[in-house]
């Protein structure tokens, strides 16, 4: 990767290759930015080429795996040799494991599920802050879901993760306050992505049941990230309603709740 010598701002997209994070990334290059956009998948550079090609930016594809510490390192240091300071860091990079935690799923699905939503999370902040600091400026973007604010029975870790990334962008905004960084948290409810299929939840009420366009999750989100704002829960008028109901009703009705939709076979 090369230093370039363009006036565009520079954005990082995590978790590009498809669903919320391409679009994400769309929304960044229609709005003049050059990106480093990351995924585990060699689809990553189809999406460069694809947005250099329909846009015209600098948009740079880095194949790596972030469950792994050196997945991280090798972004970070992409990053870095682009020679740019970072404007804009959309951490979205997240995956799921569906099933009983109990003879459902295995150890290494879940442990998965905690290493690219949370490890790499806290990871590559950790790496590409501190240089937006210094500037004072720059715009940090969390994917997390209306799922963190739940319990999620036959989701038991994702919805955990979900959980910690909220509180983790939360507390970060009001670290950074003062600095000219802001932080948003975009949370999504069930949106139409490969991500019911992964987390093998096809079969379930929730899988199988209507889903937000991600055009229109990212569009929301990237608008929340320039306007500076906290959170936006993105996608259809329920999603809302769930997340304000989330305040008041008692974790044990939301787990039951979430257990009905998400239980395996309750989508037929």
């Amino acid at each position: 990767m090369t230093t370039s010598g363009t006036d565009r701002p520079f954005a990082v997209v995590t978790g590009a290759s498809s669903g919320i994070g391409y679009e994400l990334a769309v929304q960044f290059v229609e709005h003049g930015y050059d990106l480093v956009v990351a995924a585990e998948d060699d689809g990553i550079g189809t999406v460069a080429e694809r947005l250099r090609r329909d846009r015209g930016p600098r948009v740079d594809p880095v194949r790596v795996d972030l469950t792994r510490a050196e997945g991280v390192e090798e972004l970070a240091a992409a990053v870095a040799a682009a020679g740019r300071p970072v404007d804009a860091l959309a951490l979205n990079a997240g995956r799921g494991a569906g099933g009983e935690f109990v003879g459902g799923t295995t150890l290494a699905d879940e442990l998965a599920v905690v290493d690219l939503n949370v490890r790499s999370t806290v990871h590559l902040a950790k790496l590409l802050l501190p240089a937006m600091v210094r500037r004072g400026a720059g715009r940090v973007l969390f994917t997390s879901s209306i799922a963190a604010t739940m319990p999620g029975p036959f989701q038991a870790v994702y919805n955990a993760s979900k959980s910690f990334v909220q509180s983790f962008a939360e507390a970060l905004r009001n670290e950074l306050k003062d600095t000219g960084v802001t932080v948003t948290s975009l949370m999504p409810g069930p949106t139409d992505t490969e991500f019911f299929d992964r987390a093998e939840m096809a079969d379930t009420r929730v899988g199988s049941g209507r889903k937000d366009d991600p055009r229109t999750v990212a569009e929301q989100g990237f608008a929340a990230m320039l306007r500076g704002d906290q959170t936006v829960t993105a996608g259809s008028l329920l999603n809302k309603v769930q997340t304000a109901a989330g305040k008041i009703v008692p974790d044990k009705l939301k787990a039951a709740q979430h257990r009905r939709m998400a239980e395996p076979g309750s989508g037929s």
